[in-house]
């Protein structure tokens, strides 16, 4: 065999994991332009007294943007470094579950909601950094909130990894801390209502008994036989 082939070979067998990721990917931010420029009608507006309640802060544009490199990270750390290759399916099928779960519920429940400011008070780096985001992110099909759900699924993933527990904790809290910012920016940059950050909690606990607590009932399974052979 030459060595373009052995390079190649190589290069399949070390990265086909993330092929699957990538296919998926591109079904899904095909289907979410899809819903995202379908003509709107029949819309359910998700509003309640509680969002009336939040007022709208600029700054959490920050953890908000945040949110991009917070997932790809998780998803490339358990990809390449992490050894535990169970880890990373874990979290990518955690992570296409609720995704799969916010397609479907766009596209046969239209949803959306009306709480941004026609006009923002102040005007400085961080509003300009929203109306850009308002502009190429409608305020259209947003239950469950994939941020919310994402960032959520990626700590779990970050806090289970045994890894980062016993070398790096530091990156766990950070990873909390980071989770609970981006969680608040939904909401005050009126991105997401309430009852999109509930329901998508919700759908991050269903998810988590469904993808690790199966996972963790075979380690200590296989643990158990171990000590009788």
């Amino acid at each position: 065999m030459t060595k373009t082939k052995l390079f190649w070979k190589d290069l399949w067998i070390r990265y086909r994991h993330l092929v699957p990721v990538l296919l998926y990917m591109l079904f899904y931010l095909s289907v979410f332009a899809y819903v995202e420029n379908r003509p709107r009608h029949d819309m359910h507006f998700l509003i309640s007294k509680w969002d009336r309640l939040i007022p709208f802060c600029e700054v959490f544009i920050i953890p908000y943007l945040l949110w991009f490199f917070y997932v790809a990270f998780a998803v490339l750390f358990f990809a390449l470094v992490e050894k535990d290759r169970s880890q990373y399916w874990s979290l990518v099928t955690n992570l296409g579950i609720g995704m799969t779960v916010f397609l479907i519920v766009s596209l046969v429940y239209p949803n959306g909601h009306t709480l941004r400011p026609v006009f923002l008070e102040r005007s400085n780096v961080f509003t300009e950094m929203v109306k850009a985001l308002w502009r190429v992110d409608t305020s259209t099909n947003v239950l469950p909130s994939v941020h919310v759900f994402n960032s959520v699924a990626v700590h779990i993933a970050i806090s289970q990894c045994s890894t980062l527990r016993k070398k790096h904790p530091w990156v766990i809290s950070s990873s909390l801390v980071l989770c609970i910012s981006i969680i608040a920016a939904t909401m005050f940059l009126k991105q997401h209502t309430v009852i999109d950050v509930i329901t998508a909690l919700l759908l991050n606990i269903g998810c988590y008994y469904l993808v690790y607590q199966p996972a963790a009932a075979g380690r200590q399974i296989s643990q158990s036989s171990r000590r009788w052979q």
